[in-house]
């Protein structure tokens, strides 16, 4: 089972729009910043979905000082195509921030990629 943690404003949100889609193999789970910081190093859950008014800093503040830049990435307030996202996953990133109005988006597309590479 991959493991998707979501925090921020929006995590309620991200939660719901993932787990809606009924793909198999990926649930997602509220978190705070901290605990979900803690959960990906110790290898209880694989990615982190953070969401913030703009995308940007509040997004995964927390998880950019705990987990490395290179782990992380932020779309702001742009909506990433299907190779941006498959890219960063090749990459090994499994901390992402995106904008609230964007949800709708930019998480069903993360989840699908996610599952995929599952």
């Amino acid at each position: 089972m991959t493991k998707i943690l979501t925090g921020g404003v929006g995590k309620v949100e991200v939660t719901r729009t993932v787990n809606a889609l009924g793909l198999d193999g990926v649930e997602a789970v509220e978190s705070s910043d901290m605990d979900a910081a803690m959960k990906l190093r110790a290898g209880q859950a694989d990615y982190y979905l953070g969401t913030c008014h703009t995308g940007a800093g509040a997004s995964l503040g927390v998880l950019v000082g705990l987990m490395g830049n290179a782990a992380c990435h932020t779309f702001g307030r742009s909506v990433p195509t299907e190779d941006d996202v498959n890219s960063l996953l090749a990459e090994g990133k499994k901390v992402f921030g995106f904008a609230m109005d964007q949800i709708d988006t930019v998480a069903p597309m993360l989840a699908r990629a996610i599952a995929a590479r599952a």
